[in-house]
């Protein structure tokens, strides 16, 4: 009988224990499918929608064009698929989102009704979501006790990658096709990293190879070359957290230790996430319940478009738009400013990263958006409220960051850059003005705070 992988957040071929699960059920054929669901492809925006179309096309590749892309509700698509191919079990790799796990609900009823077996292996993490408990076998709520834990918890070793598959060629439907090619030729596109699965084994042995060993030091400065940059392909799974920990683990030293933790981190989120699905969209804690939130239209629109005046945020926002990536110490600036300079509410932000990041994960994005905005994991986060001068100093001592991505300043020399309205030609090249005074704006934060205590 046929056995079907249908993949999703796994878009790779090495390391893949669904695969193996798939290929091992195949008493014939194995057909390897992605169905471009128009509810998620429609709202992902372009940028997101280009690289998911650049990795499918690479993933094409890696199954020896054999891929088959399909279009329409999952729910519909892959009933139809496997009563087309005859397929005696639907395969996939455990997803683990609120929106993910009630799809794969209904894929699984509407299989069942048909005598077909659903089948889950593995799952986007070195750990799944949910395993990970205290002595009480309660969640961690704080990230170093469950960091601690995961690690005790441990993973298992890579899966091994199959050689020969017995693939099945089938056409794919011309509007997923479209939907493709569409995506990869439209407009305004920012230039992204190469994608698929030996793209990120390219990047990883890189950074492997370099900036691990200083990744301690220089990971948070966005004018240095010193990150992994492998979340645009952890997000896609083109490689696995398990293959990344499995290469570290013969490692030692700082470097090493810290990467790791960043790691850990996204494993906490999804976690949160897991056993508090309305977290997605709404605050996990409610300890700022009745917070006073504006929604000052010209101002999120300076923030989205780095024009707010302060170099920093405008370097950080200009870089996501430019790229579809940001250096996560951007992100946690840029956060707090729209979330305390701006008095919004943290899903507004969310929402515009997701629509442009390429890395866009529902889980380490807005549960780190809460992390900033003082609604989640943190246990007393309110008072962090970033200032951007001395962020900007601190991170980007040499002004190198903000002149790469603000050129209005490129003539400012140094950490002047970071305060143009102390020089004379600070606005020469018409840099905008401050849309607000950060000192005031960082009073009324507390202030606001100080309301929701009574």
């Amino acid at each position: 009988m046929t056995s079907i992988l249908w993949l999703r957040r796994d878009l790779r071929r090495s390391d893949h224990p669904a695969l193996l699960a798939a290929r091992d059920a195949a008493d014939g054929d194995l057909v390897v499918a992605f169905v471009v669901d128009p509810t998620l492809w429609e709202g992902a925006g372009a940028v997101r929608r280009a690289w998911l179309a650049a990795t499918l096309r690479a993933t094409n590749d890696e199954y020896d064009g054999a891929l088959t892309l399909l279009w329409g509700d999952p729910a519909t698509v892959i009933p139809d698929l496997a009563e087309r191919v005859g397929a005696s079990s639907v395969h996939v790799t455990r997803e683990t989102t609120p929106f993910g796990r009630r799809r794969d609900e209904q894929v699984a009823n509407s299989l069942a009704t048909q005598g077909i077996a659903w089948v889950e292996t593995g799952t986007p993490y070195a750990v799944g979501p949910g395993l990970v408990v205290n002595g009480s076998d309660a969640p961690y709520k704080v990230f170093t006790p469950f960091a601690k834990a995961w690690r005790r918890h441990g993973w298992p070793d890579p899966a091994p990658r199959p050689r020969d598959l017995p693939l099945m060629h089938i056409e794919d439907d011309p509007e997923a096709a479209r939907a493709l090619d569409d995506a990869l030729t439209a407009p305004d596109l920012p230039d992204m990293p190469e994608a698929g699965e030996r793209a990120a084994h390219a990047r990883w042995r890189e950074f492997l190879d370099g900036a691990l060993t200083a990744y301690t030091n220089d990971r948070d400065r966005p004018d240095v070359d010193a990150t992994s940059r492998l979340s645009p392909h952890l997000k896609l799974g083109t490689t696995h957290p398990r293959t990344l920990l499995a290469d570290l683990a013969s490692r030692r030293g700082q470097g090493t230790e810290t990467f790791v933790d960043e790691l850990a981190w996204r494993e906490f989120y999804a976690d949160v996430l897991w056993h508090n699905p309305s977290s997605a969209w709404s605050d996990l804690r409610d300890a700022l319940q009745g917070m006073a939130y504006d929604e000052p239209e010209d101002a999120i629109e300076a923030w989205r478009t780095g024009t707010t005046g302060y170099p920093i945020v405008d370097a950080g926002m200009r870089q996501l738009l430019a790229t579809g990536w940001m250096h996560n110490r951007l992100r946690m600036i840029t956060a707090s400013f729209l979330t305390k300079d701006l008095h919004v509410w943290w899903p507004v932000g969310a929402r515009h990263f997701l629509d442009h990041l390429i890395d866009g994960d529902l889980a380490s994005n807005n549960h780190g958006w809460q992390w900033v905005a003082g609604t989640g994991t943190d246990a007393a986060p309110y008072f962090r409220v970033f200032n951007p001068v001395t962020q900007g100093e601190k991170f980007d001592p040499s002004g190198d960051y903000v002149r790469q991505w603000v050129p209005e300043l490129r003539h400012l020399s140094g950490k002047a850059v970071h305060q143009p309205w102390e020089h004379p030609d600070g606005y020469a090249h018409d840099y905008p003005k401050r849309i607000v005074d950060h000192a005031d704006e960082r009073r009324e934060a507390l202030r606001r705070l100080e309301e929701t205590k009574r």
